[in-house]
């Protein structure tokens, strides 16, 4: 419990680091804010009008503090284009960001604990070297890059897909299924995630599979793996209860880390598939020079990926006794 408290102590003090970093970078920006959203035929009295509104005339301290004030309170301010809480408008994307990277990390898992441990087992032959090909290009390959290549291929090649946008909500898209027995609503709602989910969750599979194999090759090295295979326990007990288990660890935080570049890479992602989440929000906040919503939406990212690392570190201890201890 103290160790918990004390990650939460420290997750309190990364926020305020990034909630002040954040900040400060959109209030060096050069060019007044007021002028390019209101442009430049704007009179000098709407344009104070404006920022006194906004409270743009304050000082830098001013404005930071009464924002900081704000985000304890669970105010991130109103947008500058909308005119609605930043709050309501990042809150109403976020699930299509969710959606879209635990799908992604399904994704990932199902790609790359199999192949990480068939590489594993299999070191040194031609499954291992297969695996290798797909993590190196996984590795290298830029999401918008493959991106592009998916839509190019099953969108205007194969025409299977749709290239952009989004149905309804894959746990609306269920319900509606469960209940009318109809699984038109489930595959409607995959079609439009098939393809950026694929996209984000092949470079995660890539990073993933490395993990796996490199701890599951540690593990396999051990003595209790091969007193196992003297007593004659089967291989399969062996790889997935002796050795997988205690490859945990390193694995476990691996996805955790990659869960939160999900987040993050949905960025890129969601511009690409026009996929309405936090990401795409985020950039076209920045073509109108709306701080505001950039600024709720990056927050919003940054206490995700702190909770996930929070969430990391308690499964740390029910993984591994001895950390606990």
């Amino acid at each position: 419990m103290k160790k918990i408290m004390n990650k939460l102590l420290q997750l309190i003090l990364v926020l305020l680091g990034i909630t002040i970093l954040v900040f400060s970078l959109l209030y060096l920006i050069p060019g007044d804010p007021a002028v390019t959203l209101l442009g430049q035929d704007a009179t000098q009295e709407e344009i104070n009008r404006f920022k006194e509104q906004m409270g743009l005339n304050a000082s830098y301290l001013e404005q930071l503090t009464k924002y900081i004030a704000g985000v304890v309170q669970g105010d991130l301010g109103k947008s500058y284009i909308q005119n609605e809480s930043v709050v309501d408008i990042v809150l109403s994307t976020l699930p299509a960001t969710l959606e879209l990277a635990i799908v992604a990390l399904i994704i990932a898992l199902l790609i790359a604990i199999p192949i990480g441990i068939l590489s594993a087992v299999k070191r040194g032959t031609w499954i291992d070297y297969l695996g290798m090909i797909f993590a190196q290009i996984g590795v290298s390959m830029p999401v918008f890059w493959l991106g592009l290549l998916l839509i190019l291929g099953f969108s205007i090649h194969l025409n299977i897909l749709p290239s952009f946008g989004r149905g309804d909500p894959v746990v609306e898209a269920l319900l509606k299924t469960i209940t009318t027995g109809n699984l038109y609503y489930i595959f409607e709602s995959l079609k439009y995630l098939i393809l950026p989910a694929l996209a984000l969750g092949l470079m995660s599979a890539a990073f993933i599979t490395r993990m796996v194999r490199a701890a599951m090759l540690e593990v396999l090295q051990m003595d209790y793996v091969r007193t196992a295979d003297a007593k004659g326990v089967s291989d399969s007990i062996i790889i997935l209860k002796h050795a997988f288990r205690n490859a945990l660890i390193p694995i476990v935080t691996i996805i955790g880390l990659q869960f939160g570049n999900l987040l993050g890479g949905a960025i890129v992602t969601e511009t690409i598939f026009a996929w309405p989440g936090v990401g795409r929000l985020i950039i076209t906040a920045i073509s109108q020079r709306d701080f505001t919503v950039v600024q709720g939406g990056v927050l919003v990212i940054a206490f995700l990926f702190a909770i996930i690392n929070l969430i990391v570190d308690v499964l740390y201890t029910l993984i591994n006794p001895r950390i606990r201890s």
